[in-house]
């Protein structure tokens, strides 16, 4: 048997076809520039990967067209269940749910604090429902590993009265990723996860930390929206919030111009002036171009700042742990970060850095007070999987206690 995954954007949809016991996948590809003429779908399947145009150019069109090839492969028949990501939750779930009416209504409810995902997400969520309306759907939220965070964590200095009336709070994201990267490293280290401490570094064109303790996230880099905290791709990040009405009166921008100037016209790209892909960066900033070297340099400080100020909410630390696009594959863009972090008595091995790129996992430093410094591969589709498989398998549970009480 298989699941299904899918992780719906505003222009995209990705999925991954993954065998439910061994864990593996079997095909895998996306949808890209939907609700376009350009609009195409790669799938990749025995190694190969082929790209179409689309007719139908919508999520719906998309993802039909991605259960016909399953069909024609024969799989179709095969899927157990559809596990999706949703960024936001807000305060609703601490937990992974099957999709019900109710929790589409939620989905919606928190489309606000996520309107660029939730939307997307929905989507995905409606076309999967049309086209497999009798497979159970599960939705795995981005926000509900952060629900351990204490108040003085997720509280902003705010008059108390409007959290209260409107939910708004810090909630973060990434949290499939943080909690995969938690459970894998207290493998690797061969802690319990009830006493492991880490600081989880997923990097990527959309960046996060995480504080971990005792297995739990107590603290992370983004709030109420993915806009908080490090500096990232196209995301400014952290700003002084009286810099807003300054900068709208300054360039005569609407909020909706202003939302876009920070969210996709910032970060990498608009320090660079040249992309907000890193590896491009790298090469230019050792090129010399002195605009990419110091976007990097900004992302690099940020980031170690962050690390550092996480310390207090851990007292104890086993490990700094780096993943996402960046933190798996950019050896350059850790040694700035590790180069900040020396005063904290970690040991750097440059072979080590090197070697772990492209899908290899290892130490790349060692601290006699605050552990080591890793890179751990994530796997934000396996946590989808797991969640999917465990709720669906805890239904046929509870349906089966009910039909041998019903015959007895």
């Amino acid at each position: 048997m298989y699941a299904l995954v899918i992780n719906c954007g505003s222009s995209s949809l990705k999925f991954a076809l993954i065998h439910a016991k061994e864990r593996n996948t079997v095909i895998s590809g996306g949808a890209e520039q939907l609700d376009t003429p350009e609009a195409t779908l790669s799938i990749k399947y025995h190694g190969e990967k082929v790209k179409n145009k689309l007719e139908d150019p919508t999520h719906l069109g998309a993802f039909k067209e991605v259960f016909q090839f399953l069909q024609k492969e024969g799989y179709a028949d095969k899927i157990k269940a559809v596990g999706h990501r949703v960024v936001h939750g807000g305060e609703y779930f601490q937990e992974s749910v099957e999709i019900t009416p109710e929790v589409i209504d939620i989905i919606k409810k928190c489309a606000p604090l996520a309107p660029i995902h939730n939307p997307a997400n929905l989507t995905g969520i409606l076309a999967a429902k049309e086209v497999l309306p009798d497979l159970p759907q599960i939705a795995v939220f981005d926000t509900a590993f952060h629900q351990t965070m204490p108040e003085e964590a997720y509280l902003y200095g705010l008059p108390l009265e409007i959290y209260e009336k409107y939910n708004i709070r810090r909630y973060g994201f990434h949290g499939s990723s943080h909690r995969y990267i938690t459970e894998r490293t207290a493998s690797i280290l061969d802690i319990p996860l009830e006493k492991l401490n880490i600081i989880s570094c997923h990097l990527g064109n959309g960046a996060s930390i995480a504080a971990i303790r005792g297995g739990k996230s107590v603290d992370t880099s983004m709030g109420l929206t993915p806009l908080e905290g490090l500096m990232m791709g196209t995301r400014s990040g952290s700003l002084d919030p009286g810099l807003i009405p300054y900068l709208v009166e300054c360039l005569d921008y609407d909020i909706y111009e202003m939302d876009n100037l920070l969210n996709f016209d910032s970060g990498l790209l608009g320090i660079s002036g040249v992309s907000n892909d890193c590896r491009i960066l790298e090469t230019k900033a050792k090129e010399g171009h002195k605009r990419c070297r110091l976007a990097l340099d900004m992302f690099g400080y940020r980031v170690a700042k962050t690390i550092s100020e996480y310390l207090p909410a851990l007292q104890r630390l086993d490990a700094i742990v780096f993943t996402g696009g960046i933190g798996e594959n950019s050896a350059y863009v850790r040694e700035l970060i590790m180069s900040q972090l020396a005063f904290l008595g970690y040991r750097f091995s440059n072979p080590s850095n090197s070697f772990c790129t492209g899908g290899k996992e290892g130490v790349i430093a060692t601290s006699s007070n605050f552990g080591k410094a890793l890179v751990v591969c994530t796997d934000e589709e396996g946590m989808i999987v797991q969640d999917t498989l465990e709720i669906v398998a805890q239904k046929e549970k509870q349906a089966s206690s009910i039909d041998s009480t019903v015959e007895q």
